[in-house]
């Protein structure tokens, strides 16, 4: 592949002109970095979402440094919020309360540091599964993949750790929630506890710890693995939607400088007072709500932030016991018995852990199996890869089970149901819930691929009705464009690929899982059009459709 950047004007007409070709060589790219060209997409700007609201967060986390006081020394609460006057709580939360009702333009800051934080969360999650929906992260950008897997993860982390430190009854109960998946490992889960709290929990040294991690370690994390990610982008190049004109050979679109970066800064003023609005208006977290951290209490109808709630739900599914069966074994060592609560374990490092092992490997799983080494620049339509598509659908239908079961009492309440009712079915979709989403999703994209060669052999329909001399009635038919035509074929037709015997003729165990995978894979397909069948068709008028076999494509 060549270094070759493309800037395309397209005109009103679709009409595609003024190719400018710029080489850029890899030893100058900072230097041209100016001179490099983005697609433009609207799909593109959850990533820049992310980069802007996480600016958003250091901005706003830089203001709360100065006034929140992470110590967890008891102390009297003589602030202004009268409803907790002369109540005992630690110097986090009474500093937490100040700087909501005493600092000037506090609980506004507060409340944009919260609302940016579920925004890059979420932004940085949906800019994730578009890239996995298209197939943006096949080569050359396994890596890139991993690295945004992993801010993900330190996305996570970001949140869990300021979600904790005001120290209020509310997220002292999620700190709990880690105490006890630490304390259910055998042998080493009690000292575990102890480090991490500073004592018995809730310890006295949790929440200087928490701080640390959260202002220091973490965005120090985040902000490399963001250059990284920055850098393999602008090294790899951007990945672009099929298109007259787009090939894996060069970018169609504006030059960083000035069109991208004037754009870019608009957005970001668009992100920052969006996020503005939203927290000048909406309350997030009202802390004088819940109180001081107490371990006695267990508030009802709460639950972590939602990008934390899966691994909260996955606990509340799991049973104690099944049967005669327990979830929790005694195992004998030399100075005792010491017990491993599978029941707390497998909810709260199965599920996350299965779902991260499966989204860091795909990149190579979809690799083998379809045996493609060749480095993809274009992207696909998420339709025309019906296997992948469907592995998403059931992967967001398994996260979002264990999500709403965080929710589970709240459920109960506002439905006017039983909360062991909704366990129950809860748990059935836990299992049977992404099985149907994949079935559905894969049929579906099956059913749009089929949609999309009945509009290229016969066109569109018109919506004009014709009587032929006959007086029969028939709907007249539009022939598509040659721009829509290249969208609608211009796609990868993965095949079912055979056990290939090596250079020995010999046909391993390991080739032959594989060649079951991919008839798994794409034993279900529906092939583009090729030239032969759309003159076919033209010459028929468009009446008979054959889906044939043949697998040259046609071109633009």
């Amino acid at each position: 592949m060549t270094t070759t950047n493309e800037y395309t004007a397209s005109t009103k007409t679709g009409r595609l002109a003024n190719f400018v070709d710029t080489r850029v060589g890899a030893s100058t790219i900072v230097k041209e970095f100016g001179r490099k060209v983005f697609p433009d997409h609207w799909s593109f700007m959850f990533g820049e979402v992310a980069l802007y609201t996480f600016v958003l967060l250091l901005l706003s986390g830089t203001f709360l440094t100065f006034f929140f006081d992470p110590s967890m020394t008891h102390i009297t609460y003589e602030g202004s919020y009268v409803p907790l006057k002369g109540i005992g709580m630690s110097a986090a939360m009474a500093s937490t309360l100040d700087i909501s009702f005493d600092v000037r333009g506090g609980m506004f800051m507060r409340q944009v540091h919260h609302w940016s934080a579920l925004l890059f969360v979420a932004s940085l999650s949906v800019h994730m599964l578009r890239v996995f929906f298209t197939g943006a992260f096949r080569r050359p950008r396994e890596l890139n993949w991993v690295v945004g897997g992993v801010l993900l993860i330190m996305g996570l982390a970001a949140g869990f750790t300021g979600y904790s430190l005001p120290d209020d009854l509310l997220s002292g109960n999620g700190l709990r929630i880690i105490d006890g998946v630490m304390k259910a490992l055998p042998v080493v889960g009690t000292y575990l506890s102890m480090f991490f709290f500073g004592g018995e929990f809730p310890g006295v040294h949790v929440i200087p710890r928490l701080y640390s991690l959260h202002i220091m370690i973490v965005p120090a994390v985040i902000i490399l693995l963001l250059v990284v990610h920055l850098f393999m982008v602008v090294t790899h190049k951007h990945t672009q939607y099929p298109g007259p004109g787009r090939t894996n050979d060069n970018v169609v679109g504006f030059p960083v400088g000035p069109v991208y970066a004037a754009k870019a800064g608009g957005f970001f003023f668009i992100v920052f007072g969006i996020v503005a609005f939203i927290s000048g208006i909406f309350q997030i977290n009202p802390i004088w709500n819940y109180g001081p951290y107490d371990p006695s209490p267990v508030s009802a109808g709460t639950q972590p932030d939602w990008y934390i709630g899966f691994v909260d739900g996955a606990l509340r599914l799991m049973p104690g016991v099944l049967g005669d069966f327990s979830f929790v074994w005694n195992i004998p060592f030399p100075w005792g018995d010491n017990s491993l609560v599978l029941s707390v374990l497998l909810p709260a490092l199965v599920p996350a852990g299965a779902l991260f092992a499966v989204m860091f490997a795909w990149p190579w799983i979809e690799r083998w199996v379809t045996k493609d080494n060749r480095e993809h620049h274009l992207l696909d339509r998420p339709r025309n890869a019906p296997f992948r598509t469907a592995m998403g659908a059931a992967g967001v239908v398994f996260y979002c089970v264990m999500w709403a079961a965080a929710s589970s009492d709240l459920i109960a309440t506002h439905f006017h149901v039983a909360l062991n009712d909704v366990t129950y079915w809860l748990r059935v979709l836990f299992f049977v819930g992404p099985l149907v989403a994949f079935w559905l999703t894969r049929r579906i994209c099956l059913s749009l691929q089929r949609k999309d060669r009945e509009i290229v052999l016969h066109g569109r329909e018109a919506g004009i009705i014709q009587m032929s001399p006959e007086g029969g009635f028939s709907e007249k038919h539009e022939e598509v464009d040659v721009y829509k035509r290249y969208v609608l074929t211009n796609f990868n037709d993965n095949q079912y690929i055979p056990a290939q015997p090596d250079a020995a003729g010999h046909i391993s165990r390991k080739e032959k899982r594989r060649a079951k995978i991919s008839k798994f894979f794409f034993e279900d397909r529906v092939a583009p059009v090729t030239p032969s069948e759309l003159e076919a068709a033209k010459a028929a008028h468009g009446h008979h459709e054959v889906e044939g076999e043949k697998q040259d494509s046609i071109e633009k």
